[in-house]
């Protein structure tokens, strides 16, 4: 499996760094197993001149020896440099060195003064060098606090912030070898994500079954656990914020559910949602003709498929798993896992709206609802034309009914086109199994219809 994909982008604004002919500082953030490390090192490869160090859960002192012993293999002179950061980190600025800290809150944690540190050499001691300080680190929180905030010591200071974010759908499949089946690699997205870790997990077995339980649903396995794990490092009230992401996770949606599921006050669970969207681990939605700060109207959802999976089915489940052993895949998974993955399967359907109507110029993709009317993707456009689709991840052929749905919502959606006149609609049929020969003969006589199957959707996210 190649371990490096989609990221050039990024790539290319830390390089731009490294060629500057001025001192910079980059920034690279985003919640753990997304990358970030090798995105880096990948930025670094054959360049001479680099400091790398990854800072560990130390005490100050091993942390400033070590980093200086990483140091010395490109400069041996400053061996010679007193162990504090500031004339660590100056001597290197002297030497135009390019210098990552990995896991920069470790060192925060440690020292809460180097972010001043690094903001008084940047604002009176770098005119003449051409550095780069790359600093890297998984704790949302404390990158923020550090650098990203407008109180914090660097705000204003980085050339470059990357908030590194799951890969595409096209990346993750290459990353899992190019499945053969589409529906395949919708399930695998599906459960596992866009998160490089993950996917490299599920590659270790040769059937998705396999790689669910394995990886997973045994409690031997590599990512039983990290969900756990990736919360506890940054949450403070973990039992709480569990049981709210639990609640998400097995379709408590609005505020007032996920307050009657938790048994919290409405008002009071107010700051434990804004703070797991500030950590990207849930996000808010709204229907698409409403603004999101006005909306009263927002579902929230979980932002990661591995931490939906796991919070609905492995979170509190014990040795259930185990007990039954590898059929527990197929006997308690498998039958939900098509209803589980639709969600997932509506957003993609959303994301490949854009290429696949590369006539129009669509301005806003996303879902839309009200009271008993819901229709799974919309589409502005900036002319005349609404494009609406319903999603089905089903088993059979999807029917006449679902176009006569969407038809009866959209007559409810209100939309009128930028320049006031009267709209167009155009409909689209997302299926997994294909369509019913009703779909298909009206599909055939009329031209505002089109029917997308696996295949078209998928070579659309490419």
């Amino acid at each position: 499996m190649d371990a490096f994909v989609d990221r050039d982008a990024e790539l290319r604004r830390l390089t731009d760094c490294y060629e500057s002919t001025a001192a910079e500082l980059a920034v690279v953030y985003g919640r753990r197993r997304l990358g970030k490390t090798e995105l880096v090192k990948q930025s670094i490869a054959d360049r001479d001149g680099v400091v790398f160090y990854q800072a560990r859960e130390k005490t100050k002192a091993l942390q400033l020896d070590q980093f200086a012993s990483a140091a010395a293999e490109t400069y041996p002179g400053i061996e010679r440099i007193q162990q504090e950061w500031e004339p660590l980190l100056g001597y290197l600025a002297e030497q135009d060195a390019i210098v990552v800290l990995d896991e920069f809150p470790y060192l925060i944690a440690e020292d809460e003064s180097l972010p001043s540190v690094l903001q008084a050499m940047f604002d009176h001691e770098m005119a003449d060098s051409t550095a780069t300080f790359v600093l890297v680190g998984s704790s949302i929180s404390m990158m923020e606090e550090a650098a990203l905030l407008g109180n914090s010591p660097l705000y204003g200071r980085a050339t470059v912030t990357l908030d590194v974010n799951q890969l595409p759908f096209s990346a993750a499949m290459e990353l899992l070898g190019e499945p053969d089946d589409p529906a395949e690699g919708i399930r695998y997205w599906g459960v596992f994500g866009g998160t490089p870790y993950y996917l490299e997990a599920a590659t270790d077995a040769d059937t998705l079954g396999e790689a669910i339980f394995e990886s997973i649903l045994t409690q031997h396995g590599r990512l039983h656990n990290d969900p756990d794990y990736v919360l506890r490092m940054e949450l403070t009230e973990p039992a709480r914020y569990f049981s709210i992401l639990e609640a998400v996770a097995g379709g408590a949606t609005t505020r007032n559910e996920i307050a009657g599921v938790v048994g919290v006050d409405t008002n009071q669970l107010s700051k434990y949602l804004d703070r797991l969207e500030r950590l990207r681990l849930i996000e808010r939605h709204v229907p698409i003709t409403e603004q999101p700060e006005r909306s009263r109207r927002g579902r929230y959802r979980l932002r990661d498929p591995l931490f939906r999976f796991w919070f609905r089915f492995v979170y509190g489940s014990g040795t259930r798993y185990d007990a039954i052993g590898p059929d527990s895949f197929e006997q308690l998974i498998e039958p939900e896992l098509a209803d589980f993955i639709s969600p997932v399967y509506e957003r993609l359907c959303g994301d490949a709206l854009r290429n696949l109507y590369p006539e129009y110029t669509i301005t806003d993709v996303g879902g839309w609802w009200y009271q008993d009317h819901e229709i799974d993707v919309v589409g502005f456009t900036t002319g005349d034309t609404l494009l609406v689709g319903e999603c089905k991840f089903q088993s059979a052929p999807t029917g006449y009914d679902a176009l006569a749905t969407l038809e009866s919502h959209t007559d409810e959606l209100r939309w009128t086109p930028p320049d006031g006149g009267k709209r167009d609609c155009e409909y689209v049929l997302f299926s997994r199994s294909g369509f019913e020969t009703s779909v298909r003969e009206a599909a055939d006589s009329r031209d505002n219809l089109r029917l997308v199957d696996l295949d078209e959707l998928v070579a659309a996210l490419d």
